[in-house]
């Protein structure tokens, strides 16, 4: 008997066009729906420059659904030394799952763990107990998640990004240690393409844990123009039952913390609008 394929939705991140993103950027709004896209990931860089309750309004009439994603600077790293930064940390997850339960986004990801462009040496002492800090935080965040009806999404960055988390067993480690059913696991394939050896068999490890998708090139430009194994990842999850969304998430004009952090030295497509249309079709052709 034949089974039809998991429907997946399809999405697009607020930082193709816009960092940070802002009520006078809701003109994107009606360009991302006619692109084809059945979801806008915001990026919650500056939250106080979003006006929340137009944004449900306008996402509502448009018919578009919310997720939203987080923006981890050195002072928002629940594993810091600085007992300071660890509190904005957590202070700053705990706003992105309220958030979160106001636009009725059924998830909150990223690299949740540190902030992004931490990249050191240090001794394993510092490292265990930044580990400590991390999965306290975590556990709390954890909690205030379920209460609001909400997953976390813990996402693994490649070396460059960050020190920590790198690939999918680090990720469903940490996972697993913190010990709290909000908390599952959000793939980025820009990231897994240079940590994993193989990205759909860490499809397949993640299994039901896997919550969210970004599907992004191996050069973060428009998908379908680099050397993913795009075929392969769509029968991975289909393989595990997969019904969450795929989320371009590369950077238009990203802002110069963010270049930084993410190693953005040049364009990554001709513009946002062409990298968005070309995306959405090519996205068309793979996943629904």
């Amino acid at each position: 008997m034949m089974t039809s394929k998991p429907v997946i939705q399809t999405g697009i991140s607020t930082f193709v066009y816009a960092s940070p993103f802002k009520t006078a950027d809701f003109h994107l709004l009606p360009k991302i729906k006619a692109a084809g896209y059945d979801i806008v990931e915001v990026a919650v860089e500056q939250a106080d420059l979003i006006d929340w309750d137009l944004l449900v309004s306008m996402t509502r009439d448009l018919g578009l659904q919310i997720t939203l994603s987080g923006a981890f600077g050195p002072r928002r790293d629940i594993s810091s030394d600085n007992a300071a930064f660890r509190k904005e940390g957590l202070d700053y997850i705990l706003e992105c799952i309220r958030l979160a339960e106001k636009t009725g986004s059924p998830l909150f990801g990223g690299p949740l763990y540190s902030a992004v462009g931490k990249t050191r040496i240090v001794p394993a002492e510092q490292k265990r107990q930044e580990r400590a800090w991390c999965l306290e935080n975590l556990r709390i965040a954890g909690k205030a998640a379920a209460d609001h009806g909400i997953l976390l999404g813990v996402e693994a960055l490649n070396r460059f990004e960050t020190d920590m988390i790198n690939t999918t067993d680090q990720a469903l480690a940490l996972i697993a240690e913190a010990d709290h059913p909000a908390l599952r696991l959000s793939f980025d394939t820009f990231h897994a393409n240079i940590e994993e050896k193989d990205i759909p068999a860490a499809i397949r490890k993640a299994g039901s844990l896997l919550l969210h998708v970004q599907a992004n090139e191996s050069d973060r430009g428009t998908p379908g123009t680099g050397h993913l194994p795009w075929t392969a990842i769509r029968q991975a999850l289909d393989e595990i039952g997969y019904q969450g969304a795929v989320v371009l998430e590369t950077f238009g004009e990203p802002s110069e913390e963010l270049a930084r952090a993410a190693c953005i030295w040049r364009p990554l497509a001709g513009n946002a609008d062409e990298m968005a249309t070309e995306g959405a079709a090519f996205y068309k052709r793979i996943f629904t």
